[in-house]
């Protein structure tokens, strides 16, 4: 971005301080501001901004529409699913990479599932997003942005945002902080921090620094196994982070915040959705205000694992509640274009790779 900050990583303040330093009325952070939370981006849709003070903008901060340079950050493709109408948007940021975002409609209203970074480290065997390299971590506003730009795209507000996409939330902890900070913002997005979710492969440290926030945030973790053995076949992290350290972790979230804290747990076929697989995660939760979020697995080319059959499924989750655990079956969404957990940025980079043959 050749040194310049991305405009949605400013906040209000910062542009006062820019606009003080430009000697311009704060009249006009106010409108520069609205613009951006608005998932306005490119300077030239900016018709209340006199051309000089979008000249000066330009100058300072990386907007889209810009002369000469590439645009910050821009939609290039939607996948639309025949299904259930799921969005999949793809973004370019830029310096190229790519990140998807998706957008589910739900009674309640529209839910956003955004990414935190471009690729990611955590190698979970089951997850495509893991097979596609790490290019790096995002900042906050390209975080929010995928929320003002997909609700600016949709004419519509956003009611939730999930931190489920592509990456590691917590392997990017600073720049998520930041992210909450801005959408949260009562002048910006004005998002509450209970409409937004945030999902770790389990990053015991940062859990704790999250949890220190006493933050109204939602946390889920994505768990997937009922033992240390079996965990870290699917998921390298868990040879770092024992079970019991996660879940003393997780003791002390719901004990700082009052949360109810969420597992999910993805069912592969003959793996990890036994019948004696589901009391073993009975007996591990047991005592914790949490609820199971089960999701039949999605599958992806190249996959080892296979999603379990319906009838696995509706055992493990019966089990589950005769054992009086709670437990609820995650809604399939969007599996037609790829926009289903697990399955982000592999189809993507396909269709690209295709593109240029």
């Amino acid at each position: 971005m050749d040194s310049k900050r991305f405009c949605l990583d400013l906040t209000l303040q910062d542009i006062k301080d820019w606009c003080a330093e430009k000697n311009l009325p704060l009249y006009r952070a106010d409108q520069i501001y609205k613009w951006l939370s608005s998932g306005v981006i490119d300077l030239n849709e900016m018709n209340n901004l006199p051309k000089a003070i979008r000249t000066e903008l330009d100058k300072s901060f990386a907007f889209n529409g810009t002369s000469g340079s590439h645009d910050a950050m821009v939609m290039v493709n939607e996948f639309i699913s025949k299904i259930d109408g799921t969005r999949k948007l793809v973004y370019e940021l830029y310096d190229g990479h790519i990140i998807e975002t998706v957008l589910m409609r739900y009674k309640t209203g529209v839910s956003i599932c955004i990414s935190s970074q471009a690729g990611c480290k955590m190698g979970c065997n089951f997850c495509a997003s893991a097979h596609a390299g790490f290019g790096r971590s995002l900042t906050s506003g390209e975080m929010l942005g995928q929320v003002v730009l997909s609700q600016h795209h949709i004419g519509e507000r956003i009611r939730s945002v999930v931190v489920m996409g592509i990456g590691e939330p917590f392997d990017n902890y600073d720049n998520l902080i930041g992210f909450i900070k801005l959408a949260n913002d009562k002048d910006g997005l004005n998002l509450g921090s209970r409409h937004i979710t945030v999902s770790t492969c389990g990053l015991v440290e940062r859990m704790k620094d999250f949890t220190s926030l006493n933050s109204q945030v939602n946390l889920s973790i994505s768990l997937h196994a009922p033992n240390d053995e079996l965990r870290k076949e699917l998921m390298p992290i868990a040879n770092k982070y024992s079970l019991k350290e996660v879940l003393d972790a997780c003791k002390e979230y719901v004990k700082k915040t009052n949360r109810r804290i969420t597992f999910e747990y993805s069912l592969f076929d003959n793996v990890n959705d036994s019948r004696e697989q589901a009391v073993e995660l009975v007996h591990l939760l047991k005592g914790i205000h949490c609820h199971i979020n089960l999701i039949a697995a999605n599958e992806f080319e190249g996959s080892p694992y296979k999603r379990s059959s319906s009838k696995r499924v509706d055992v493990f989750r019966k089990t589950l509640e005769d054992l009086n655990m709670n437990a609820t079956l995650r809604r399939e969404m969007g599996t037609d274009i790829m926009a289903a957990c697990g399955q982000l940025r592999r189809g993507m980079e396909a269709s690209k790779k295709n593109d240029t043959n």
